[in-house]
């Protein structure tokens, strides 16, 4: 991908980071979005893995028909950067590729714990700030992040 490239896409998804602040989000909560993400993913046959964290603690998680241990590997690492960095897996690898940099070795941390690929989003509460995560693997890094946003965008217009 191109570094304006880069810079394009990482202009919408910062907007995305900006725009989705919940009021509210507490386990009840976390097994809600699971829960939904899980029937959308499921009706769309989509072979994923899907996890929530508040905190450092996995609050939800599923494997999907078609799903690895292999997306369960991805999913932790993108988690990783997402608590790291405070923002989304695909923003922060947006973000080197969109300097011209590489994130497995510029961000000096180690590539097999740390993935900037897209699919795991902030949990970001109005007022205090980052409190957890939401994320997939199993799909290309952008479908990982679309739908992701997507039902992270319907959650939150029901609170």
């Amino acid at each position: 991908m191109a570094d304006a490239e880069a810079r394009s896409i990482l202009d919408r998804v910062e907007g995305e980071e900006r725009d989705l602040v919940l009021p509210r989000f507490d386990l009840a909560d976390a097994w809600a979005l699971g829960s939904r993400m899980r029937a959308a993913a499921l009706d769309a046959a989509l072979p994923i893995v899907i996890g929530i964290t508040l905190g450092e603690a996995r609050v939800f998680h599923t494997a999907l028909p078609g799903s690895s241990a292999d997306n369960d590997g991805w999913l932790e690492r993108k988690t990783r950067v997402a608590r790291r960095y405070g923002r989304s897996s695909y923003g922060v690898g947006l973000s080197f590729r969109a300097e011209g940099k590489d994130f497995d070795t510029s961000a000096r941390l180690d590539p097999t714990r740390y993935a900037a690929h897209g699919g795991v989003f902030p949990i970001t509460i109005a007022g205090v700030g980052v409190v957890g995560t939401v994320g997939v693997s199993g799909l290309p890094q952008a479908d990982d992040h679309a739908f992701v946003v997507a039902q992270l965008r319907a959650f939150a217009a029901t609170l």
